[in-house]
């Protein structure tokens, strides 16, 4: 850290109030750490508990010892960003000083420096600790369930580990599918062949792979066999040796598909499986495969089930707080529902019809 913390008293009355002081000896990463126009020193200021001045290259933190130790460590944390090379963002600034308040092991240098891939000076990283965790578990694990609303990159992450695998021969393919399930309209009634029909279901997962791929080799490496995108009905009968197997949108699974899936493993293979166990599409009265496998595989070696939350959505901040809306709203649905339940004269508890007197 460049950084010089100095602690000292302030005052004798309670709470204690403490004074910490960081000296910062670059100035380009003190410009950095302010941010255009000083708004990352306005974000932390309204952030943190303790006050924040800065003067010159030195930063003063007063308030309680623990509120200081927290903006002291943040301060050290976004200091080692900018040293890697980060440019820091609002956002970046605002996960760093959740990871903080968690008290997690884990630095949140490390989980923001983690890259996965880097193309045309991009790079593809986690940017949560929950989205760190899902990453690790995939490096550690066989079977890897990642659980969670949207845009909280549990495709994105896996097609990333996928592509990097495949670089480093460690696998010899990936193959990517999904459930063409039908949303409001028939597959016979939309235009085209079976390919053409099929494609819109599977368009998410090209649009990633261009992210991830020169556009120019993907044909080639599609037309090769090493990179497959296809429907889950057509992975019945197969076994996947050296593969990377992608199921997305897995909520859209029936239990009978999950198991013909799963079963696909092969030697030297790998699957992530992903899904939203929130939007299920399946007709009503249809059980979803990946509600069901949590409760068949918990447990049992080698897979693992990595849950995802609003604190890793990664799009507009808003997605987040949709996602929170929508689960306080479907929470509230189901106690009234039980509630209503209850509520009916002469029906039992096990849901039955009222008695009659005679």
């Amino acid at each position: 850290m460049t950084g010089t913390p100095n602690s000292s008293s302030t005052g004798s009355s309670s709470p204690v109030r403490a004074q910490t002081k960081i000296s910062v000896n670059d100035s380009k990463i003190m410009v950095n750490l302010l941010g255009a126009k000083d708004e990352i020193l306005r974000l932390l200021e309204r952030s943190l508990t303790s006050d924040v001045h800065v003067r010159g290259n030195e930063i003063t933190i007063t308030g309680e010892p623990a509120d200081n130790a927290i903006a002291e460590r943040l301060f050290s944390e976004l200091i080692e960003l900018i040293e890697k090379g980060e440019t820091l963002s609002v956002d970046a600034v605002r996960r760093t000083l959740d990871m903080i308040e968690t008290n997690t092991t884990e630095r949140p240098a490390e989980v923001l420096t983690l890259n996965i891939l880097s193309r045309r000076g991009r790079t593809i990283r986690p940017k949560t600790l929950g989205q760190k965790r899902y990453v690790d578990a995939i490096d550690e694990n066989t079977i890897v369930f990642g659980i969670g609303p949207a845009g909280t990159g549990k495709t994105y992450l896996a097609m990333a580990k996928a592509v990097q695998a495949l670089q480093a021969k460690e696998i010899s393919r990936i193959i990517l599918t999904r459930p063409a399930v039908e949303a409001g309209e028939r597959l016979g009634f939309l235009p085209g062949t079976l390919t053409e029909k099929i494609d819109p279901y599977l368009r998410p997962l090209y649009d990633a792979l261009h992210d991830m791929l020169d556009p120019e080799s993907i044909p080639r490496l599609m037309a090769a066999g090493t990179i497959e995108v296809a429907p889950l009905a057509y992975m019945r009968g197969r076994t996947l040796n050296n593969a990377f197997i992608i199921l997305d949108e897995a909520q859209n699974t029936t239990p009978e598909q999950m198991k013909m899936f799963l079963t696909r493993l092969g030697f030297g293979a790998k699957i992530v499986v992903t899904g939203d166990v929130t939007q299920v599409d399946l007709p009503g009265g249809t059980s979803s495969g990946l509600k069901v496998v949590r409760e068949i595989l918990r447990g049992v070696e080698d897979v693992h089930f990595a849950e995802l939350s609003s604190s890793d959505v990664v799009r507009h901040r808003l997605v987040a707080e949709i996602v929170d809306a929508y689960a306080r709203y479907d929470a509230d649905q189901e106690e009234q529902a039980a509630q209503s339940v209850h509520a009916v004269p002469g029906r039992a508890a096990t849901g039955g019809r009222p008695s009659r007197r005679r």
